[in-house]
């Protein structure tokens, strides 16, 4: 298999993975894990918290089903799964600035490495759905 096709198949299968991922995280967003969401929610954000993490969740899902199905639309759905990536961000800026502990970050460090994770996804998901491509 020569390098493009290898790399093809790179971005599929990332594309893959992504979805399925955001996919689980959605679904824990609704389950299991509902109340740490809520406890990064940012104070200032005029919106009930549970709210929020059910909003999120909702997107989350629906996100992660758009990037195992609809291929046509990949470009697409890879740029608003980037656009989500950046609109939570300011949740996990909270989480980091508050102190909160959750889904076992309980060390400024740990916070701080996942602020550091956030811009990644967002790479990830351009990357893998080709909606940033070399010109």
């Amino acid at each position: 298999m020569h390098f493009a096709g290898r790399t093809r198949y790179l971005r599929v299968a990332s594309q893959v993975v992504l979805g399925l991922f955001l996919v689980s995280a959605g679904v824990s967003h609704l389950t299991v894990s509902r109340f740490e969401f809520q406890a990064q929610v940012p104070s200032w954000l005029p919106l009930d918290p549970d709210v929020v993490v059910i909003g999120s969740g909702v997107v989350e899902i629906v996100l992660g089903l758009g990037l195992i199905t609809l291929w046509r639309l990949r470009r697409a759905v890879g740029i608003a799964t980037a656009l989500f990536f950046v609109a939570i961000f300011p949740g996990n800026i909270h989480q980091f600035v508050s102190g909160i502990d959750a889904f076992g970050l309980n060390s400024d460090a740990a916070r701080a490495t996942r602020l550091l994770f956030q811009p990644l996804l967002v790479l990830w998901a351009l990357w893998a759905t080709e909606a940033m491509r070399r010109r």
